[in-house]
């Protein structure tokens, strides 16, 4: 009854995911395009990298400054006497001063030639293209991650749909098993053989149901949306081998496509032109300059307070001598940061290489293996027929037919799951070339079928207390 309960739940989720609508490929990916945290912190920090640029170009740009102060003055003449004889006040003490000075002045300072500074700034534009580049390579990336993330789900079912297909099948061949032992038709020894093999396919069920959930929820990880509900790749999905069909075409277009590879070139050309901006440290500089002042003084004096105003026009020239060989050392970084520049780009066309070629054998593997699993479920099936013929005359056990469905419902899977890694090494394959781009999963996604759809396991008891109760 507990068996039958399961079933009639399973059995009602399924019939409500025929008239509800399931999510595709392009929803999905337009959801983590959105949501992906790893992308959104790839984005900032290209808004980071980007103002490097504004940075480095200030020390280029007119530099404008003002300054500006006040001062209160106090002063006292103890003992002091007006001596001037013509004064009305002769004799008397000299009285107490107390009186403001204050000012302001203002500079503008015109850098004319500093070679540092123009280095530096065609640096940070390198530095830039550079993470232009990795951004561009993560927004690729995560088409790839997406799919697979998909497709790990729509796997994850076809095991699920596997397993318990098997357990299903093996539960009705312990049944007639025991009602055979019932009868003396059959010895103990085919009901406990029956009964452990029943067993293991629960447990392979069982794990399944758990990474049903698993893979949902990595799905929502890039979205941070819980889903429901998926479509499935229809049956009519082409299996073909990678066009052109030339590994050697393929590694010569990521040579020149491939994001990374464009990214650690920009980095090269970066460090290069930090290396002249760091021995461009020896070289002079020169600016013009503009200053305009203004002081006024409170302090008496025969004429009153006083007032001035100066403008200045200058031209500075500056010239490093001696640093303390700071200039030396740092340049001598400098060329070893474009030394390590160089063989990471020598390292990522390498690995490129490596990863090309071996992702386009890998796809021209999976299309002769998607039809080799194919052909194999037809033997399965009737070497399973076969095998059930000769247990009802006698000349093969329940053992052999146990087996002989297993071999095929695990034909079933494979199949399924080699058609799901050819479609992620073929999107790796052109990831890897830097072709892949949105309209490839918008192809992929006409082959998506709205009307078979993956439905998430309810949050219910899937199992009792005693989970191979029957």
């Amino acid at each position: 009854m507990k068996y039958f309960a399961r079933s009639l739940i399973c059995l009602a989720v399924a019939m409500a995911a025929q008239t509800a609508v399931g999510e595709d490929l392009l929803e999905v990916f337009a959801a983590a395009k959105e949501n992906d945290a790893a992308l959104r912190a790839a984005r900032a920090g290209f808004a980071a990298s980007e103002q490097s640029v504004p940075q480095a170009r200030s020390a280029l740009m007119p530099n404008l400054s003002a300054s500006a102060q006040t001062t209160w003055n106090e002063r006292e003449f103890p003992g002091a006497t007006i001596t001037d004889p013509t004064s009305p006040f002769f004799g008397a003490g000299v009285p107490d001063q107390e009186f403001n000075d204050h000012g302001w002045s203002a500079q503008l300072r015109q850098p004319l030639l500093n070679m540092e500074s123009w280095y530096t700034l065609s640096s940070a534009k390198a530095s830039v293209n550079a993470a232009q580049y990795d951004l561009s390579a993560a927004e690729q990336n995560l088409i790839l991650r997406v799919v697979q993330a998909y497709l790990n789900v729509l796997r994850a079912q076809d095991l699920l749909d596997s397993t318990s297909a098997e357990e299903a099948a093996v539960k009705r061949q312990l049944e007639q098993v025991q009602q055979r032992f019932d009868v003396g038709l059959v010895a103990i020894t085919d009901v406990l053989e029956s009964q452990a093999i029943y067993d293991s396919a629960v447990v392979r069920r069982i794990q399944a149901d758990g990474d049903h959930d698993i893979f949902f929820e990595s799905l929502s990880t890039l979205t941070g949306i819980s889903y429901e509900r998926l479509d499935r790749l229809s049956d009519e999905l082409p299996i073909v081998n990678p066009s052109p069909a030339d590994a050697s075409t393929w590694v010569n277009e990521a040579m020149n496509s491939n994001l990374g590879i464009l990214a650690a070139q920009a980095q090269l050309n970066a460090a290069r032109r930090n290396v002249r901006a760091r021995a461009s440290g020896h070289l002079p500089t020169i600016a013009a300059t503009v200053t305009q002042a203004r002081s006024v003084t409170g302090s008496p004096n025969f004429f009153g307070a006083d007032t001035s105003e100066i403008t200045v026009y200058g031209l500075q020239f500056n010239m490093p001598l001696y640093s303390g060989g700071l200039t030396r050392a740092r340049t001598k970084e400098a060329s070893a940061l474009r030394r390590q520049a160089e063989e990471l780009l020598l390292n990522q066309q390498r690995t490129v290489t490596r990863d090309v070629r071996n992702l386009y054998q890998a796809v021209a593997t999976d299309v002769v293996r998607v039809k080799a699993r194919l052909k194999a479920i037809e033997s399965s099936r009737s070497a399973l027929d076969a095998t059930e013929t000769g247990y009802e005359v006698g000349t093969r056990n329940i053992v052999d037919v146990l087996q002989a469905q297993q071999l095929l419902f695990r034909s079933q899977f494979d199949y399924a799951d080699s058609r799901y890694s050819y479609v992620i090494d073929l999107l790796a394959l052109k990831d890897a070339a830097g072709s892949l781009v949105r309209d490839d999963l918008a192809e992929l996604n006409t082959y998506t079928d709205p009307n078979d759809q993956v439905v998430r396991l309810a949050s219910l008891q899937k199992y009792s207390s005693d989970p191979t109760a029957q």
